[in-house]
């Protein structure tokens, strides 16, 4: 991004200005950033098509950052026969994590073996397929595990005394979003965040999509050849704004609930439980102090808007977990809390932990103006989707390019042989002056773009205001400057998850630093209309 000069002694940052673009006709808009329009708009703008991709709020602020944090095929849907989706998300699993070695690493799984629920056999079964039936060429295979010895068995009950490890991947979601419109971006992709759709209209064989500047309330309006309908939970509120849409799909809005508790186990595993009603939870290392654990499936009726965890939820997930751990978790240490609303394709299902979660793509031809719609899907099939998506408009936008993301580094992700460990050995002989788990935190956040955060800075004072804990003004800045980040949320708690680690007061203080130093004008390039 561009500074492109003061207002008021503040430093005024447009998003217009970072990109390529400056006139108001697209071949294609892109209405969501979360991971789905993210991945979509980074996939066609490297397909050489113009693209504008517009969010109402900031980047992945709704189910995008409210997952699990895995990059996984979703063990527990071969017991609902997706084998096709877990294939797929299996496939994906490696593909992404050589694309993102610093956002995305391996876990290993630990899966006690409760003799009241599936017998031993079923889960070697289970086991088996999910080590093959995806192509395994990068993570260790499966296998049994004796509790009484190892040392994930030291948290857990005495009646647990066999089980299971397996591999899958962590994944800092909301930076993965971050991360694909980065790429977008610096493809020719415009993005203006904290920027609403507020109505769309086919004519003469395009659309035209009116737009509310949220910052400034200015009113404007861009044409393009296609749209694509990435809104998530608000994926039928979108269509509505197109009087002449008949689609028939539906969404089913499920919440999911996580919680965060001081560290429940001083090891790397992570566990996967089971649960009488056919659930699963998960017990996470997390952000080096505290265990994440969840998720719950909600199903909600209202309109999806911020999601909070009910206090149901909260003692479900810690009588579910306090079911496998000898200590068991008091929901008063809950030290952090999300929600957030899943929209899955409704398939019928009666129970919402049975809804599928591959994803639906609806494409409307009518009038040479083509709408496609994303139902459903996951986080980790997201660059498929994303693929097979721009595919679908071919006919129509008549772009010729091949898909490209499938061997394409994510930015900060083109670390050699993809090998984070080397990489950041060097970075420790490079950067003497910084404590190790800062530099670490850098590296993981940022990846060989630690270089840009870091330019022309050799000393802990270089790193600016203390804002405390770990954060530091050069981050900011480069956040700002970089990342789409607008407020004290977008940087503690989807940016990084640095509020975790911060003073209570933080929020205030950094948020008093942004209103001083930066005026914030997304869009300012589009036409007003009258």
């Amino acid at each position: 991004m561009r500074l492109v000069g003061c207002l008021g002694g503040s430093t005024v940052i447009s998003m217009s200005d970072q990109t390529t673009q400056s006139n108001t006709d697209f071949d294609l808009v892109v209405i969501g950033g979360g991971i789905n329009g993210a991945g979509i708009a980074r996939d066609a703008a490297g397909r050489g098509l113009s693209v504008l991709l517009v969010e109402k709020d900031d980047l992945a602020e709704h189910t995008s950052s409210a997952s699990t944090k895995l990059i996984h095929g979703g063990l527990r849907y071969l017991e609902h026969y997706d084998f096709m989706l877990v294939r797929h998300a299996l496939q994906e699993r490696e593909v992404l994590l050589k694309a993102a070695p610093h956002i995305i690493w391996p876990l290993r799984f630990v899966l006690p073996h409760h003799k009241a629920l599936r017998p031993k056999w079923l889960i070697r079964l289970g086991l088996f397929l999910y080590d093959h039936i995806g192509g395994r060429k990068l993570l260790p295979a499966s296998h049994s595990l004796n509790l009484t010895k190892h040392v994930s068995g030291e948290a857990l009950k005495g009646e647990f005394k066999s089980g299971f490890e397996y591999s899958d991947c962590w994944v800092q979601d909301a930076r993965l979003v971050t991360l694909n419109v980065m790429d977008a971006a610096e493809r020719g992709c415009d993005v203006r965040t904290r920027c609403e759709c507020t109505d769309l209209i086919r004519h003469d064989g395009q659309w035209q999509i009116h737009l509310l500047n949220k910052f400034s309330n200015d009113k404007s309006v861009v044409s393009a050849r296609a749209v694509v309908n990435a809104s998530g939970p608000w994926v039928e509120e979108t269509l509505d704004l197109d009087e002449e849409h008949d689609s028939k799909h539906g969404v089913r809005l499920v919440k999911g609930s996580h919680i965060v508790v001081p560290k429940l186990f001083d090891h790397p595993y992570t566990y996967i439980f089971q649960n009488a009603d056919n659930r699963v939870l998960f017990a996470v290392p997390y952000e080096q102090d505290y265990t994440l654990l969840g998720t719950t499936d909600v199903e909600v009726d209202d309109k999806p808007s911020k999601q909070h965890i009910d206090e149901d939820e909260i003692n479900y997930i810690c009588k579910s977990v306090s079911e496998y751990f000898d200590k068991p978790v008091d929901p008063a240490t809950v030290k952090w809390s999300y929600a957030g609303v899943r929209p899955l394709y409704d398939d019928a299902s009666e129970n919402a932990s049975k809804v599928t979660r591959d994803y639906k793509l609806d494409l409307d031809v009518r009038k040479n103006a083509p709408v496609l719609s994303v139902y459903g899907g996951k986080i980790t099939t997201y660059r498929k989707l994303a693929e097979q998506a721009v595919d679908m408009l071919k006919d129509t936008l008549g772009h010729t390019k091949p898909s490209w993301t499938a061997d394409a580094p994510l930015p900060g992700g083109d670390i050699a042989n993809a090998d984070f460990d080397g990489f950041l050995a060097g970075l420790k002989t490079q950067y003497t002056w910084m404590e190790e788990s800062l530099l670490l935190d850098y590296a993981r956040n940022y990846g060989t773009r630690i270089s840009k955060l870091l330019a022309g800075v050799s000393s802990v004072e270089g790193l600016g205001q203390h804002f405390s804990g770990p954060l530091y003004q050069a981050e900011v800045d480069y956040l700002v400057e970089n990342e789409w980040a607008r407020s004290a949320e977008d940087i503690l708690w989807r940016r990084s998850k640095k509020g975790l680690h911060t003073d209570a007061n933080t929020a205030d203080v950094l948020q008093a630093y942004l209103d001083k130093t930066y005026t914030f004008n997304e869009a300012q390039a589009l036409p007003k209309v009258s």
